[in-house]
């Protein structure tokens, strides 16, 4: 049996690279206390925590070819696996480390290439282990700290194997993509919960973004985005009718008014709400839309694509949950932080100087459906590890659980 890798020193080929309000009824001075946690709760997070972060290069997910630099990146960490793969980092570690522990970190760091297989030897912490550690960070979507703790010390543990299992699953879900690689053209990397607008070959704007939630899966989509809607009405979907509108009636009869949203037979007509059994299904039958403004569930801007899924980018009034780490939380359409400048970008060629002052003026008014000049690609894609074309290899949470060879089907256009 051959020894570990990381045992011989032989480094792979890869390129280096919210706690609920406290209650009205509390004295103030535990309310303050409390507040004060939280906000140092959150501060230690972002200084040693490892939250996701959203990547600052200009090197697009998908590109024309992604599937060949992902597939061999797929070799070299199957070839890092079949050698016994790399070590475990046994504690958390950050700058003061020495001893073994950071001699383990240093041979880890080596295997993948962040860190050059001649420092891989030493027991001290130095500034060359810092920078390593922020490179790894970058890899894998986490904050460049520098420090080995929380997120980064569980995926520094993660195995070779599972590496390989999701480069070689991430190429075969884009292999033989009909994606028209074009000037411009838009990506959404669903586990990176982030947007690319490409230009050129290069992203000239990054997005953060919601995605859907493990029971309602933003799918994988090839299309192209047609329309902007500025003040778009939102039709509910039957399932959520069935399963959120109707319990939420029953509770909370009032809740349909508040929301501004209306119940329409067949012929369009409206109904009255109070000649809807909403110990049925019977709603279910209706038509209930939304009336357009900002606390509309799509907020003021809807991105059309063609598309069999139903599926659409969007604003929302909820924009606090672009702030989160985990942001997995839709019914598997994207909301879009700037949403409006995405929306800008977009509309550049279109007859009308469609700018981002122009945009607003419209927002509050009747809904207005603007035909983009040339439609633009678009791909909703699944890759939890990736290449790019300068050679640094990715990885990504698998949030859905598809990770597996020929896992993870895309949808057409119509």
């Amino acid at each position: 049996m051959p020894k570990p890798v990381w045992q011989t020193n032989r480094p792979a080929a890869a390129a280096a690279a919210a706690a609920a309000a406290a209650p009205e009824a509390q004295p103030a001075a535990r309310k303050k206390r409390r507040v004060v946690r939280r906000k140092k709760a959150t501060a230690s997070k972002v200084a040693h925590g490892g939250g996701w972060a959203i990547r600052t290069d200009k090197i697009p997910a998908l590109q024309p070819e992604t599937f060949y630099s992902t597939a061999k990146a797929a070799e070299r960490y199957a070839s890092i696996a079949d050698r016994g793969g790399w070590p475990k980092v046994p504690r958390a570690l950050s700058r003061g480390s020495s001893g073994p522990a950071v001699a383990i970190l240093r041979q880890r760091l080596s295997i993948e290439g962040d860190l050059p297989a001649a420092a891989a030897n030493s027991t001290r912490w130095d500034d060359e282990v810092t920078q390593a550690v922020r490179n790894y960070q970058y890899r894998v979507g986490l904050r460049q700290t520098g420090s080995v703790t929380g997120k980064t010390l569980k995926a520094l543990n993660i195995s070779a194997a599972l590496r390989f299992k999701q480069l070689a699953s991430s190429a075969h879900r884009i292999a033989g993509s009909s994606f028209p690689f074009g000037p411009r053209y838009v990506v959404v990397n669903i586990p990176s919960a982030a947007a690319e607008a490409v230009e050129n070959g290069r992203v000239v704007r990054r997005y953060v973004v919601v995605v859907g939630d493990v029971k309602h899966r933003s799918p994988q989509v090839i299309t192209r985005i047609t329309h902007v809607n500025l003040n778009p009405t939102w039709t509910v979907p039957t399932s959520i009718i069935k399963n959120e509108i109707i319990p939420r009636m029953r509770r909370d009869p009032g809740y349909l008014s508040r929301s501004k949203i209306r119940i329409l037979d067949g012929n369009g007509k409206q109904i009255n709400q109070a000649s809807v059994n909403w110990s049925s299904d019977a709603a279910a039958r209706y038509t209930l839309r939304q009336d357009s403004g900002r606390s509309n569930a799509l907020g003021t801007i809807r991105i059309q694509m063609t598309n069999n899924q139903s599926v659409y980018m969007h604003d929302t009034p909820s924009k606090r949950f672009f702030r989160r780490d985990y942001r997995f939380l839709s019914h598997g359409c994207v909301r879009v932080q700037g949403v409006y400048d995405l929306a800008e970008w977009l509309l550049r060629d279109t007859p009308g100087s469609w700018t981002k002052a122009k945009i607003n003026r419209h927002i509050g008014g009747k809904r207005r459906d603007v035909r983009l000049a040339q439609a633009v690609p678009v791909a909703w894609i699944y890759m939890t590890g990736w290449a790019s074309s300068d050679g640094v290899v990715h990885f990504r949470d698998d949030i859905y659980n598809v990770d597996r060879i020929g896992g993870g089907r895309t949808a057409s256009a119509r």
